[in-house]
């Protein structure tokens, strides 16, 4: 007979099978709360249809686990501190990544393999790149567990700033500290040919244009032609709706 947490465990694996969002930037269309929480969850190996139930069933050991891959995480423990998940929820992450990533580690052309099935209608390579990118805080080639566990929880639980500094650091492609007209253009070119041409309502050819030139006329205070971390986090700062969109993934898992 079945328990009330594995009947809800096969309800929350239903729910996350029906859709799909990028982890940040601003899509253009505004899909509500939920359905964005549902769309993000979907990233995660371990939440994707009937991975959910194995999990509750499994008793997960700390050796065992952070042992049997050729890549070697820190210990769980560690993590903890560094993290703002629980003990048990970075073993139900890694029990998923694991699976996934048997190596233990994640290169770019698989991450770039795993994204493009959320986008069959566009072409999500660029974006992923550049999401690649801001997850491979070691500039190695590739993302351990470590490497992916420390920035889901700046963006599932982290404070208001902490999730800015980690957009910024996304929309600045070079790493220099500020974002240019050209970084901003790419990232918005990129996500909307992730999005593609059948989007409702459909986009305007001029559309990623537009939405660079709005962002340089809110962000860039002293039109110098560049928006530094302070610019950034000010106008974020004092922007409803952008605060409102910082709050999107709270509680998600």
């Amino acid at each position: 007979m079945k328990s009330r947490s594995q009947d809800q465990s096969l309800s929350d694996s239903r729910e996350l099978d029906r859709s799909y969002d990028p982890l940040t930037g601003n899509p253009p269309s505004k899909p509500n709360k939920k359905t964005i929480k549902q769309r993000f969850l979907k990233l995660l190996p371990c939440c994707r249809s009937g991975s959910s139930s194995s999990i509750t069933q499994s008793n997960i050991s700390d050796d065992d686990e952070l042992s049997t891959v050729r890549y070697r995480p820190e210990r769980i423990d560690r993590l903890v501190q560094q993290t703002n998940f629980t003990k048990k929820e970075l073993q139900v992450l890694y029990r998923g990544f694991k699976n996934e990533c048997p190596s233990g580690v994640v290169n770019e052309e698989t991450f770039k393999s795993i994204y493009s099935q959320f986008f069959p209608h566009g072409d999500s390579s660029m974006y992923a790149h550049f999401l690649f990118e801001a997850f491979d805080t070691h500039n190695n080639g590739s993302v351990s567990f470590e490497d992916f566990i420390v920035s889901l929880s700046i963006i599932l639980r982290g404070s208001i700033t902490d999730k800015l500094n980690w957009a910024f650091n996304l929309y600045d492609l070079n790493k220099d500290g500020c974002i240019t007209r050209e970084e901003m253009t790419d990232i918005m070119g990129s996500i909307y040919d992730m999005m593609g041409k059948y989007t409702y309502p459909c986009m305007k050819e001029n559309a990623s244009k537009e939405h660079v030139d709005n962002f340089f006329q809110k962000m860039d205070k002293n039109k110098d032609g560049v928006v530094t971390i302070e610019e950034f986090l000010d106008t974020c700062q004092k922007d409803e709706s952008i605060m409102q969109s910082m709050h999107m993934f709270d509680n998600v898992i």
